[in-house]
């Protein structure tokens, strides 16, 4: 039997790693693997029609869908989801102590449209009342000059934002207090160096990321597969063999994680973090699926319409592969 030969480009990890290296492998499916480790780059280059299958950021693939753009069907494997409390950054010396602070002041991001920002400015809208319009947004890159291209064009109306100047970098104005807060898909540099200028604002994040959890049984999805509409409508059997690949992908992986008698991932408290994990999450930390993610989904889609992303409530079904909306 052919294989049909699909290109994917996706960030390597542990839980798509079977996959790639082809202990796994998707029935009927050839996958020619493109790496590439900046997930921003990846995601400019699949709207742009690159790869037949792909990682992509959850807000983007929901801008395109309110934007009415059905080049990309999702499927529901999630290749990151991580909680955003830890990162908010913010200067030492800006007198922010908790979040209510943040009213008025002048906070950084990448792309007000990313899944990162999306989810940090819903919680922090939901959870301590401090409203996108209530902040001064400025635009620039993180721990290097220049400006990324935007997953969303839409600009919401109430929300001041500006670029920073030519030669200026986020994580260097957070720094020199020029900027009062950063919120960020990634770690600036001046906070990995030690500043004593830079600071997260919620140090004790754990906690306050696992109470999140408990209250509203959500972790956060920034990105997740998608195949493109023209590949899936000629074969929609890749969905579910996609799907069923990377379920059975992560499933090695779990396997990985548990033998920690000689650890396959070098923590030296492995163990414990898996134990502290399952205390928490349950069997599977990292759940597949439509059904049992719905709830985060429709969070996010609802952040990305209640923040004037998308001019439309996007439903979370009308994102996925119908052959996958049992999952």
């Amino acid at each position: 039997m052919s294989q049909l030969r699909l290109t994917l480009g996706c960030g390597e990890y542990d839980r798509t790693r079977a996959l790639v290296n082809g202990t796994v492998r998707a029935e009927g499916i050839d996958l020619d693997w493109e790496r590439v480790d900046e997930p921003h780059e990846l995601f400019v280059r699949v709207l742009a029609g690159e790869f037949d299958v792909a990682e992509m950021s959850l807000s983007g693939l929901t801008n395109a869908r309110a934007r009415g753009d059905e080049a990309l069907v999702g499927i529901p494997v999630y290749t990151s989801r991580l909680f955003r409390h830890s990162f908010i950054f913010v200067n030492t010396e800006s007198g922010i102590a908790r979040p209510q602070d943040l009213v008025g002041r002048r906070v950084g991001v990448t792309d007000y449209s990313v899944s990162a920002a999306v989810w940090i400015r819903g919680m922090l809208a939901h959870d301590y009342g401090v409203a996108p319009g209530q902040m001064r947004w400025f635009l620039g890159g993180l721990n290097t000059p220049g400006h990324v291209v935007p997953l969303a064009t839409r600009r919401p109306a109430g929300v001041e934002m500006a670029e920073i100047p030519a030669g200026a970098t986020l994580g260097g104005l957070l720094e020199s207090g020029e900027l009062d807060a950063l919120v960020s898909p990634g770690l600036p540099e001046v906070f990995k160096r030690g500043s004593p200028k830079v600071r997260r604002l919620f140090e004790n994040y754990q906690e306050v990321e696992a109470d999140y959890f408990r209250r509203t049984g959500v972790v956060p999805i920034m990105h997740m597969l998608v195949v493109r509409r023209a590949t899936y409508e000629a074969h929609p059997w890749v969905a579910r063999s996609l799907y069923d690949a990377f379920c059975e992908a992560k499933r090695h992986c779990l396997r990985a994680i548990a033998e920690t008698g000689a650890p396959k991932v070098t923590l030296t408290w492995l163990q414990a973090y898996a134990e502290n994990e399952r205390q928490i999450f349950g069997d599977d930390p990292w759940p597949y699926g439509f059904r049992a993610n719905r709830r985060t989904i429709e969070t996010l889609t609802t952040y990305v319409y209640e923040q004037g992303l998308a001019e439309r409530l996007v439903p979370a079904e009308s994102l996925f592969a119908r052959e996958t909306l049992d999952t």
